[in-house]
């Protein structure tokens, strides 16, 4: 179609200025959301360094512990105690909202226990098993506490990953083919409206 033929209209032209006006719009609110989750996501990448640290050293401090029970207890005797324990602890999933992300908050029940809660008798097992059972409750919640931080992690950086998609279809697709729709347009009605005041010049001049 050759370019004479197009003949856009002012209405056009008005629906492509209002929509490049939305997007721009939009793009301002869709950048300022990617940068505020950036800095929520690094808030909470430095929780999560520190969280895994404990977890790491907690881990090793159980580890150490168990060793030592078994040296002292026997291997069949800490199985006992450990077996011993009837109240088992329990995870309940909730969410929360951080800038429009949903993401889990996790609350464990029942993980420390006191020294007679644990099931074992005191007159038959040593302070090295409360010791290891103490140890391996601080693990369990560390355990918890990681999975929070590091699932909201993930879904933070998914959030920002679609997020920055969208900010760059718009800066980079969307804007300039609506910029280059308005200019062409533009550019049209002005040659059209030159090309009726030159055809009605010319009329006007015949009919003299």
């Amino acid at each position: 179609m050759a370019l004479r033929d197009i003949k856009p209209t002012r209405s056009e032209l008005i629906n492509v200025k209002r929509r490049i006006k939305l997007s721009e719009r939009g793009y301002n609110i869709l950048k300022m959301k990617r940068d505020g989750l950036i800095l929520e996501f690094f808030k909470v990448l430095q929780h999560a360094k520190d969280s895994r640290g404990a977890m790491l050293e907690r881990y090793e401090h159980a580890m150490e512990m168990i060793a030592l029970a078994e040296t002292v207890e026997g291997a069949i005797g800490v199985k006992a105690a450990a077996f011993s324990t009837a109240d088992v602890p329990e995870i309940s999933l909730k969410s929360k909202n951080i800038m429009g992300v949903v993401v889990p908050e996790i609350q464990a029940s029942s993980v420390r226990k006191g020294v007679l809660d644990r099931g074992y008798g005191m007159l038959g097992t040593s302070a090295v098993i409360d010791e290891t059972a103490e140890a391996f409750e601080d693990l369990l919640e560390a355990i918890i506490e990681a999975a929070e931080i590091e699932t909201t992690m993930k879904r933070l950086l998914d959030e920002i990953e679609g997020t920055k998609r969208r900010v760059n279809a718009l800066e980079f697709k969307v804007i300039p083919e609506l910029t280059e729709a308005r200019d062409f347009i533009k550019m049209r009605l002005d040659e059209m409206e030159r090309e009726e005041l030159f055809r009605l010049k010319r009329i006007k001049a015949q009919s003299v």
